[in-house]
């Protein structure tokens, strides 16, 4: 029987029966919508231990999605930076380029299941809506993706490749124009068409049973990575760092590894311009200096200056960038997977009980990561993955040479290429 969805042994494999981990989680959803999800919860606890479809799932992750995916040991970055041994879990070499086949096949494989003909998905990077087009396209079913305008221009190859795998691609040009409007409209298509519809969720956020789902499905990650860090370096790491936007990357590559209290679990946010500044997404972050903070106000009025508080978020509790007043903040981020206002609530349980530690990268230290790893390891990383590389520069040199840093690789670069070329004041004319 495929592991594939096996849960750790003894932290607690499901949320409680409110779809809650500890205070976070739960359905905070319009009245149409809750038979919807009782009826998505059913069929995934039906299913999830449903030995023909975790087959079928573990034949397609290893027959088409190309798992498991490699472990690299940046033998020549490690030895540059004079410190800890860093490897990374090479999730950029997975078919559409990134962790998000994983959640995007398993869903879609479930709506199947459920009768389910309609899909509909948001995309911010846009490698959930190239995965949920592709699942889509190999499954037969109709599939709608919503993707804020803003988001839109800064991936246009993205968008290219949906259009290409037969997806609809429906341009968001309300509010910040990124990722959390996108959300809000495919929830409202959601409310509209409750019945034909499956709404494939990216990443370990939204009402139950959504972030259950989608850890399950990424779990893959850190059990592939846990085997195969113990088969090369005969141990396990000491610290393992994966970027945070929603958190499904991270959150499964930290499955792997969640009974293992040695092991420090590290979560990197996008710093933005500095959490100084106010332009970030890094949720989690704290600015104690009042001064600092009317300073870089836009008004002046430090109300306005985002700090992420517990708030009721698109169908869930967790923690969300707010001002004073309790209105969502703009977010920042040269990164548009990680643009985003919420995180996964069982990130905020990670953190509240100790478990995982969550830091942030500003823009330009994760270019720096995306410039470094290129030319010392060849490898071209996507710029969320950047800022998780960008924590282990740091943290490498700090530690000796028999540290082990284990890096998710949540995707590859080609869709960056535009906005590092940007960056950087450079064309390809």
């Amino acid at each position: 029987m495929s592991t594939y969805l096996t849960p750790a042994t003894d932290y607690p494999p499901v949320p409680n029966a409110q779809g809650k981990f500890g205070p976070y989680g739960g359905r905070f959803v319009p009245e149409t919508l809750m038979p919807v999800l009782d009826e998505v919860a059913e069929a995934y606890e039906e299913l999830r231990d449903d030995p023909g479809f975790r087959a079928e799932y573990a034949h397609l992750l290893k027959t088409y999605v190309g798992r498991p995916s490699p472990l690299t040991h940046a033998e020549r970055l490690s030895t540059h930076l004079g410190g800890a041994q860093i490897y990374l879990k090479r999730e950029d070499l997975l078919h559409t380029g990134a962790h998000k086949i994983n959640n995007a096949l398993g869903q879609a494989l479930l709506a199947k299941r459920m009768g389910k003909r309609r899909i509909i998905a948001e995309t911010g990077a846009g490698q959930h809506g190239v995965a949920t087009a592709t699942a889509c396209a190999l499954l037969g079913l109709e599939c709608v993706i919503y993707m804020g305008v803003v988001d839109m221009a800064r991936q246009e190859p993205n968008v290219f490749r949906m259009r290409l795998l037969g997806a609809e691609v429906r341009g968001v040009e309300s509010g910040t124009k990124t990722l959390k409007d996108a959300v809000n409209e495919a929830i409202r298509d959601w409310v509209a068409h409750p019945h034909d519809t499956y709404y494939i969720i990216g990443s370990a956020l939204g009402p139950h049973p959504y972030p259950l789902m989608c850890r399950d499905f990424q779990s893959v990650i850190g059990k592939e990575a846990r085997t195969q860090i113990l088969e090369q370096a005969g141990r396990l790491p000491d610290q393992v760092i994966a970027c945070v936007g929603g958190g499904s990357n991270a959150i499964g590559i930290f499955y792997g590894f969640l009974n293992d209290t040695s092991v420090k679990l590290i979560g990197v946010e996008a710093g933005g311009d500095g959490v100084e500044t106010g332009k970030h997404a890094a949720r989690f972050a704290r600015i104690e200096n009042e001064e600092l903070r009317i300073e870089n106000s836009d008004d002046g009025n430090h109300s306005q200056f985002p700090q992420g508080k517990v708030g009721v978020f698109q169908g869930m509790k967790t923690v969300v960038l707010q001002n004073a007043d309790g209105q969502i903040a703009a977010t920042h981020s040269i990164s548009a997977g990680l643009d985003y206002a919420g995180v996964g609530p069982e990130h905020v349980y990670l953190r509240d009980i100790g478990r995982a530690e969550y830091t942030s990268a500003t823009d330009d230290e994760a270019l720096n990561a995306f410039h470094t790893l290129c030319r010392f390891e060849g490898i071209i990383p996507a710029l969320e993955s950047s800022h998780a590389v960008a924590e282990a520069l740091k943290r490498a040199p700090q530690l000796p040479r028999d540290h082990i840093l284990l890096v998710n690789l949540s995707g590859r670069g080609d869709k960056d290429l535009n906005t590092v070329m940007q960056a950087a004041g450079q064309s390809l004319s």
